[in-house]
């Protein structure tokens, strides 16, 4: 058996490039099915989460015809952050990377982006706030990762056409998209998942940033949750790595979205255009309304929604999309 090389969508700006990806041990287990029934769905899913990382196995990063070597971190891990020359390619571009097993070369394609010179970028949480979870109700979230499959989840009413609406706002080149960064306290494991998930219902392509992997049952009882520094490090990483942009920020109540983003606000007084936070519960939450209006004070736009045509309406109002909704 060969081991496992996992790749994910990587970003750049105009002097550096980051790419990242998981090496695992070689298994008998089967790939996450997407398609699966009920008990073999949930067969999948915890299967995930029982693959062993590969620690300290060599990386290579071929770019610009050049070998790039690393080694994985303890946990399987592996990332490249490069230097890159200046180049007039914007978009979508696929990277290379390798590992040698047996003297045998296995090597995996993914892509990266070097977004679109322009002025947005927006980032995005997953659980409840384009997937539906049930984050407020652990065991039914459990029940819709163990039991339904790629095609059972469902996206809220209206979030493609507000996402897709967001990717497009300021261009006149419909082809070049803003910035896309999908950052959630969902584990690595999911990363297949969420991709497959985000094509299926049209959502902009984009980098997700992940928590930690995760390899025991236990562990993936606690899918989700626990401590969400992670998610601020990741999004504070973010605008320091593309600085000229203004951003929206995406989350919903049933977790910590509107603190972390009051402190990213606090943090980058002139780089927070907007925050979208979608209403999980029967009733707005006064902590959250008293954070959005200390927001609101901040030069912030904010929405605190439970439909997406709410927040559609607000984007239009405030001259972030045009639409027709």
């Amino acid at each position: 058996m060969k081991p496992i090389l996992k790749l994910y969508r990587g970003y750049a700006n105009e002097q550096e490039l980051i790419v990242m990806g998981h090496v695992f041990k070689p298994t008998n287990k089967k790939d996450y099915d997407f398609l699966s029934k009920s008990l073999k769905n949930a067969s999948s899913v915890i299967n995930m989460y029982r693959i062993k990382t590969h620690p300290n196995a060599d990386v290579y990063l071929t770019i610009n015809n050049t070998n790039i070597h690393t080694k994985t971190l303890h946990d399987g891990y592996f990332k490249f952050c490069i230097p890159i020359a200046p180049s007039d390619k914007y978009g979508w571009m696929d990277y290379e990377v390798s590992i040698i097993h047996n003297d045998k070369t296995i090597t995996c394609r993914e892509s990266y982006v070097r977004p679109y010179k322009g002025d947005l970028g927006i980032i995005s949480d997953i659980d409840d706030t384009f997937l539906v979870s049930y984050t407020l109700n652990p065991l039914k979230k459990l029940y819709h990762l163990l039991f339904r499959n790629l095609n059972s989840r469902k996206v809220f009413e209206d979030v493609t056409a507000h996402y897709q609406a967001l990717s497009e706002s300021g261009r006149s080149n419909k082809s070049e998209k803003n910035a896309f960064f999908y950052v959630s306290s969902s584990e690595w494991n999911l990363y297949r998942f969420l991709i497959k998930f985000t094509e299926l219902h049209n959502l902009p392509k984009a980098v997700l940033l992940l928590k930690d992997i995760k390899t025991s049952l236990t562990n993936f009882l606690w899918s989700g949750r626990g401590q969400h520094n992670h998610k601020f490090e990741k999004i504070k990483h973010i605008l320091e790595f593309y600085p000229d942009l203004q951003y929206v920020l995406l989350g919903d109540d049933s977790q910590h979205d509107p603190y972390l983003y009051e402190s990213i606000s606090k943090i980058f007084p002139l780089t927070v255009k907007a925050i979208y936070i979608r209403q999980t519960g029967k009733n707005k939450k006064k902590k959250v309304l008293a954070t959005l209006e200390n927001l609101a004070s901040l030069n912030v736009a904010v929405c605190y929604f439970k439909d997406s045509h709410e927040a559609i309406a607000h984007s239009n109002a405030i001259g972030l999309i045009k639409t027709n909704r």
